[in-house]
């Protein structure tokens, strides 16, 4: 199909179907591809393993000449300065050097410097609450037993409860 990539399963598939005898054009109807890219399996243009990643860079860094120097001083006064912030700042003080076609680079570059330099994060642990597993009961008898307190307005004792006995409560 036109515009769809082809999925491993696929290429599985082909060439399974290649090995069983079956023609390129019936091995490739069989598996979902067309008949072109079943040609550029066999040719070995398609393969199931994945491209390895580059570690160059494909173009020359934008914000070199202003990142140390200038970008992260200046997040590190105001690490809640957004990127549009620093764009503005940047077109101000170097009229005519960045252009709109670095604001995703600014953005990236700076999402990944608050992530690593940035203020923490505030961490929260959700509670789920089990009912009946304490439970806290009112009592009015005169012998207290050693797990209970009085207050003015009432004695409070703690009861456990266990999870057998919820059921028949």
């Amino acid at each position: 199909m036109s515009g769809k990539r082809i999925t491993d399963q696929q290429i599985r598939l082909y060439m399974s179907e290649r090995k069983q005898g079956r023609i390129q054009a019936s091995a490739a109807a069989k598996a979902g591809v067309s008949e072109r890219s079943a040609r550029r399996i066999d040719s070995g243009d398609l393969t199931t393993e994945p491209t390895p990643k580059r570690h160059w860079r494909t173009r020359k860094d934008p914000l070199a000449d202003v990142w140390d120097s200038v970008l992260v001083p200046m997040l590190e006064k105001n690490p809640g300065l957004l990127p549009s912030t620093l764009f503005e700042h940047l077109c101000d003080n170097y009229p005519g050097h960045y252009d709109n076609t670095i604001q995703c680079t600014l953005q990236r570059r700076v999402k990944a410097w608050k992530a690593k330099h940035g203020p923490a994060k505030e961490v929260m642990f959700h509670q789920t609450k089990e009912p009946a597993r304490l439970a806290l009961t009112l009592h009015d008898s005169k012998a207290l037993p050693s797990h209970c307190w009085v207050k003015p307005s009432a004695t409070y004792c703690i009861t456990i409860v266990q999870p057998s006995a919820v059921g028949a409560m």
